[in-house]
């Protein structure tokens, strides 16, 4: 069985050099330019696209927490909330005595509310999230482990409670609430960027190609930020924080800004996918959205860029398109009485089981964490030791 493990894992191995890489990097990109060319404009398959590339980037977001840095974050969907929230804010009549226009179209200039331009609020969005993170980072300092999760944890539930019972909490006086509760804030500003004729949902070819560059600036930070002093000393404490600390790595200044670039990240995707869906509702930022993006990351594999842009586009396409659009009906013709998607979290559940028992490392892992978890695997040493 060991031996078959292995096998199945060197078979997985796919070590391009350098040039190669970057050769085969740029045909990606290439190809996913000019992918909604070959689409309809609004074709479903194009609306998955377009919500798959806005998990990619929570996914990079949170893998520079869990991933680089080692610090397991459950409350990721604060972040998706705080970003939505922006959006909300900022770009809709939802607080309607207020008469603020920046850098918008002619169509929502005379709209009572808050309007800026989609690109100032995306800022605003990452700021936010940044000084969440630092938040959230505070309390978690002392803490490893199970106990960072608990605290991450109750971070994301506290913003959804606030999310739901926000309509009755009032910021500046009795006439401007903090959210709309479970009514949810809508519509929002439709997008409208120098030298793009506006978004409209008749033409989704400029919103995947927005998210497309979106996804192109995270990636080239993260990668940045993984090859910088910054990664490595993330790195560092992932893997022994003592011995991290005793190299003179600072942890609290490390770890925080672990979780602010993590939760800026999330809030650009937050912001985005608000804009896209048109909507901010309470009912979006359930738990369950945070350990769906942690999936991605585990799928892919943990600290792997690479692996977390893949894991994110397989689970987003299994949950937005194969289960509900694809096999729903495969159980009703085999004479069951109930849906496939009534079963999405026990599928990913599944999945999840599967990737560990003979992929531990991930789909496309990283270099250090493939050799920690494959070292001596099917070795007379490794099946000593567990029988041991």
């Amino acid at each position: 069985m060991a031996a078959r493990a292995a096998s199945f894992r060197r078979g997985f191995a796919f070590n391009p050099s350098p040039a190669v890489s970057r050769a085969l990097a740029l045909a990606l990109a290439a190809f996913a330019i000019v992918y909604p060319l070959l689409l309809d404009p609004i074709s479903g398959l194009l609306d998955d696209s377009v919500v798959a590339l806005a998990y990619v980037i929570m996914g990079l977001g949170l893998n520079v927490v869990v991933g680089f840095a080692g610090l397991l974050d459950l409350g990721y969907v604060a972040f998706f909330a705080i970003g939505a929230f922006s959006v909300g804010w900022f770009m809709s009549t939802f607080y309607a005595d207020a008469n603020i226009h920046v850098l918008v179209s002619s169509n929502v200039h005379n709209l009572p509310g808050i309007h800026l331009n989609f690109l100032l609020v995306i800022v605003i969005a990452a700021v936010l999230c940044a000084l969440a993170g630092m938040l959230i980072g505070l309390p978690t300092l002392r803490l490893r482990g199970d106990y960072i999760a608990i605290v991450t944890l109750a971070f994301g539930e506290i913003i959804r409670v606030f999310a739901v019972n926000g309509d009755s909490v009032h910021v500046f006086g009795n006439g401007y609430p903090l959210t709309n509760g479970r009514q949810g804030i809508t519509p929002v500003d439709q997008l409208d960027l120098p030298f793009v004729k506006p978004f409209t949902q008749l033409d989704l070819r400029p919103w995947y190609w927005l998210v497309l560059t979106l996804v192109f600036i995270v990636l080239f930070v993260v990668i940045r930020l993984r090859d910088s002093r910054l990664g490595r000393a993330w790195v560092a404490v992932r893997e022994d924080e003592v011995a991290a600390a005793s190299m003179g790595v600072p942890l609290v200044k490390t770890k925080l800004l672990a979780y602010t670039v993590g939760g800026a990240i999330g809030g650009v995707a937050g912001a985005f996918l608000a804009a896209y869906l048109n909507t901010v509702n309470a009912d979006q930022f359930a738990f369950s959205f945070s350990i769906f993006v942690l999936a991605m990351i585990i799928l892919g594999g943990l600290g792997s860029i690479w692996g977390v842009v893949l894991g994110a586009i397989v689970l987003s396409f299994i949950n937005n398109r194969l289960i509900p659009d694809v096999l729903n009906s495969v159980p009703g013709k085999l004479g069951l009485d109930f849906n496939l998607s009534d079963l999405g979290f026990g599928i990913f559940g599944f999945l999840l089981v599967i990737v560990m028992v003979l992929r531990p490392e991930g789909l496309l892992p990283e270099r250090r964490r493939k050799l920690e978890l494959t070292e001596g695997v099917g070795t007379d040493d490794a099946l000593y030791e567990v029988r041991a």
